[in-house]
């Protein structure tokens, strides 16, 4: 700034202004012209500019929000950086300094894919099975608000848009009788991605669906399979028959050792270990994401799952990675056959009964815990229970296999 005592003719403060006009214009001659590269890329770079330069970025509908004092220091800096010619470095650090780049235009269409590239590196331990899981409930999610909300930029998104999705989805559990936390997991999708984006491109997207979560969801848990009824109806002779080998022996599997369904179908010939003084199976990543830190673990194999891992030796190829594939094909059977025990049992109530069968036989938590996979309830000590400790229970509560399996 120049001082009127210092410049009492106004000759310095008219080569200040000349200068700061011939600034502003480059910086919208800039803007016109600077339109052939991605807008994101530039947008990005210009963020990188300005941060190497120790200033935050700030596009210039919002720079022109500041205080004037604000606004002509950037125009002195720009000055003092020499940045007054029509170079690409030039170019750059006026676009960097005065806001060149407005906040890049990310359509509904195109929120999913944005976020998964922003996310890219938390996902690089999943399976292409659990790649699956992971995107599909995201997508529809994202169709679902473009039904209601057209598909919009991001940044247009408003409360009301918010309330509009929110009734849409009451109406939904009202009519079709869905649970309200389906609505409510749709809306958290929605909600992450977003919070994703805005955070890593600072959009100043509004939290369009706080205070609208529904209430009145029920958590569903499936009822357990009674031990005696899989030992007389699962486990009778031929009972299973018109089920394929790999999906009855999963079922055995599941039945006798506890096992996930996701867990067993991804076992290999390197980690069923049938040759050891006690036969066990080892459940390991292999290319995908445990669910828990706690579900690597070894396994030991007893009646009915010793059985049919000795004739699966290799694991099960015909499903691996295709755990819902396995469950729809053994679930499909147990209904034709009326095998559910009242309707409402699936292949994963098998994994409730190994539990309430430890827990009938008096087994600690701990133990419970390192059979199932489950984080302790308690402190961690130590490196659990052995294998030959887990064997002792495992045997209590074995089934005895069928003639054939």
């Amino acid at each position: 700034m120049i001082a009127i005592a210092d410049d009492r003719n106004g000759a310095k403060a008219s080569i200040v202004a000349e200068q700061k006009n011939k600034v502003l214009e480059l910086f919208w001659r800039d803007l016109i012209e600077g339109k052939a590269e991605e807008a994101q890329t530039r947008y990005a770079a210009a963020r990188r500019r300005a941060r190497s330069m120790g200033l935050a970025y700030m596009p210039a509908d919002e720079l022109a929000q500041q205080p004037l004092a604000e606004i002509l220091e950037r125009l002195d800096r720009v000055v003092a950086e020499k940045a007054t010619g029509p170079s690409e470095r030039d170019r750059s650090t006026r676009t960097a300094i005065l806001g060149g780049e407005g906040h890049p235009v990310i359509l509904l269409s195109e929120l999913f894919e944005r976020f998964e590239r922003q996310v890219s590196a938390e996902l690089t331990d999943m399976s292409p099975d659990q790649l699956r899981k992971w995107r599909n409930p995201k997508i529809r999610a994202v169709k679902n608000l473009i039904s209601v909300v057209g598909d919009k930029a991001v940044t247009n998104l408003t409360h009301t848009d918010g309330l509009d999705y929110s009734e849409w989805w009451q109406d939904r559990v009202k009519d079709e009788g869905l649970d309200p936390d389906t609505a409510n997991k749709d809306m958290g999708h929605i909600n992450r991605m977003l919070f994703v984006i805005n955070k890593r491109l600072r959009l100043g997207i509004p939290k369009i669906f706080e205070g609208m979560r529904l209430e009145g969801g029920i958590e569903k848990t499936r009822p357990p399979f009674d031990p005696d009824y899989v030992q007389r109806k699962l486990l009778a002779p031929d009972a299973l028959r018109g089920l394929n080998d790999e999906a009855r022996r999963v079922l055995f599997l599941v039945a006798g050792a506890g096992l996930r369904t996701s867990e067993a179908v991804n076992l290999n010939e390197s980690t069923i270990v049938l040759g050891a003084e006690i036969p066990h199976v080892q459940v390991r990543p292999d290319g995908r994401r445990m669910k828990t830190p706690q579900s690597l673990r070894d396994i030991p194999l007893v009646g009915v799952a010793l059985a049919a891992m000795r004739e699966q030796p290799r694991g099960f190829p015909r499903y691996h990675d295709s755990a819902g594939e396995l469950s729809a094909t053994v679930n499909k059977f147990l209904k034709e056959n009326n095998l559910r025990q009242g309707g409402d049992r699936t292949l994963y109530s098998l994994r409730h009964t190994f539990k309430d069968q430890l827990v009938a036989v008096g087994a600690q938590d701990s133990m419970i815990d390192a059979l199932m996979g489950h984080k302790e309830t308690g402190s961690k000590y130590g490196a659990g229970p052995s294998l030959k400790l887990k064997l002792d229970w495992l045997q209590r509560i074995a089934f005895t296999p069928p003639p054939s399996v």
